[in-house]
C-alpha cells in the first residue's frame, strides 16, 4: 500500500520542499521534463536509465498529486499519455538550480564520473 503524502507540520521550508522531491527519481523527472517540455512514459523511462516502470509510475502519480506534473491523456487507440511540468513544477525546478550547480561543483572537485544518458540508453536498448 502506498504511503499517504505527508502534509506537515513542517520544521521549515526546506523540510516542506524535500517532502515534495523525496525519492531518487523525482529531481531527475523534473530535469527531464524541463529539458524536453513534453514526454511520453517510454521517453521518460529511456531518459532515466535504471528507473523501473513501477517506480516511475509511482513518482509521476505523486508529482501529479503535488501539482508538479500535468498528465494529458489523448482519446486514441492505443491511448497516448503525455507528461509536462506545471507552472508549480517549473518554479520548483528553478529553485533546484542552485542545488544542481552545487552538485556540479562537487563532481568537478571530486573528479566524479558523470553518466552520458544517451550512451546508457543506446547500450540498454539497442
Amino acid at each position: 500500500m502506498a504511503k499517504a503524502p505527508r502534509r506537515g507540520p513542517y520544521i521549515c521550508g526546506i523540510d516542506a520542499a524535500l517532502d515534495v522531491v523525496s525519492g531518487k527519481w523525482k529531481g531527475l523527472i523534473l530535469w527531464e521534463l524541463d529539458a524536453h517540455r513534453v514526454r511520453r512514459f517510454a521517453e521518460l523511462r529511456r531518459g532515466l536509465p535504471g528507473v523501473s516502470e513501477k517506480m516511475l509510475t509511482q513518482h509521476l502519480r505523486e508529482m501529479e498529486e503535488d501539482g508538479l506534473v500535468h498528465r494529458k491523456v489523448y482519446a486514441e487507440v492505443p491511448p497516448r499519455v503525455e507528461y509536462s511540468l506545471t507552472e508549480h513544477g517549473r518554479t520548483l525546478n528553478q529553485a533546484l538550480g542552485p542545488l544542481g550547480a552545487w552538485g556540479s561543483e562537487r563532481l568537478r572537485r571530486e573528479g566524479s564520473e558523470v553518466v552520458d544518458v544517451v550512451d546508457v540508453a543506446e547500450t540498454s536498448h539497442g
